[in-house]
């Protein structure tokens, strides 16, 4: 699974990264993000690209339950064509979640030890996502939300967990953001785990557990752990 993640550029950076125009106007900072939080996406509107802010944990259209989001933050990879909950979204409006790292928990004895997962050279990593949006009947306001697509484990992240978020390489993210009908075979090769996508590991502290801790020293590195 993916239960939280960073995001600690500012989205005017984040823009930049993904050549889109900058519409969340966040200044970044965000070391703990967990469901049902608001959070920086990628999407593709029409002729351009744009970094918006959605909440987390996926509110499909006909749900008129906002509680179904603590249960639809992550969709698996090996239903998001057949789910009910995802399906719509996967073959329209797909999106790009853009983190700086994400955290897992490992067993050490009777403890759980987190665990910051990132890019060895601290380059953005863009997790596949889906979106949709839903209009309140009384308000007319607009409610938009996120999950983030998950698959088994490669090599590097079985050790850790036994699912890990899907990363789109950057010369497919034209094509998973693009909202025109996609074949099945080239969404579905996205989906697969790879294991030439370089990862790094290491423990952090326990702080990262509570999700109304926020700060730097949330990614503190205690010890060196796994590498490439």
């Amino acid at each position: 699974m993916c239960g939280r993640f960073t995001q600690k550029r500012p989205t005017s950076e984040i823009a930049a990264i993904f050549e889109a125009e900058d519409l969340a106007d966040d200044p970044g900072g965000r070391y703990n993000v967990a469901p049902t939080d608001e959070a920086a996406i990628v999407v593709q509107r029409a002729d351009r690209r744009a970094v918006v802010s959605y909440r987390w944990g996926l509110i499909p259209a006909w749900s008129d339950d906002p509680k179904i989001a603590s249960r639809t933050f992550n969709a698996r990879a090996e239903t998001v064509m057949t789910n009910p909950v995802f399906r719509d979204a996967f073959r329209r409006r797909r999106c790009l979640v853009p983190v700086d790292g994400f955290y897992e928990w490992v067993r050490d004895g009777s403890a759980r030890k987190p665990m910051r997962i990132h890019d060895p050279a601290d380059a953005p990593l863009a997790l596949a996502g889906l979106w949709t949006g839903r209009q309140d009947a009384e308000t007319g306001d607009w409610r938009r939300t996120f999950t983030i697509v998950t698959t088994r484990p490669n090599a590097f992240m079985a050790p850790i967990h036994d699912r890990m978020p899907v990363v789109v390489p950057r010369d497919a993210w034209a094509g998973w953001l693009d909202p025109a009908p996609a074949g099945r075979d080239e969404l579905r090769a996205l989906l697969e785990p790879r294991d030439d996508w370089a990862l790094a590991a290491y423990p952090v502290p326990p702080l990262v557990n509570k999700v109304r801790n926020n700060g730097p020293e949330l990614i503190k590195r205690l010890q060196p752990w796994l590498e490439p």
